[in-house]
């Protein structure tokens, strides 16, 4: 398994705005495109921050699922545009995570 751990930097002010986005469309869209969301959350000690987890089987796994998602019109046109100013991208962390063998995660 491989996990992914994003951080996801909002304008400040902006958090109720992002949530609603992710929680009403871009969640649902990705769940039902095959995406695994394993967590989402707002970091106590930084208000705007947001960090959410997804599971992929393996690297190849995440990248059709990426393809299927990132590259749909829906994406595209409809989710998109939507949360284009509220991130402040040049902060956006992700990182790719293997769970060690005594990991329950495995």
């Amino acid at each position: 398994m491989l996990y992914e751990l994003r951080f996801y930097y909002i304008q400040p002010g902006k958090m109720a705005d992002f949530l609603e986005i992710m929680e009403s469309l871009i969640i649902p869209f990705q769940l039902s495109q095959g995406m695994i969301v394993l967590g989402s959350f707002v970091d106590c000690d930084d208000k705007d921050c947001y960090v959410w987890l997804r599971r992929y089987k393996d690297e190849e796994d995440k990248q059709q699922l990426y393809d299927r998602v990132y590259g749909s019109d829906y994406w595209k046109n409809e989710i998109k545009p939507k949360i284009a100013n509220l991130l402040i991208r040049e902060k956006t962390q992700v990182n790719m995570l293997e769970p060690t063998a005594s990991s329950i995660l495995q």
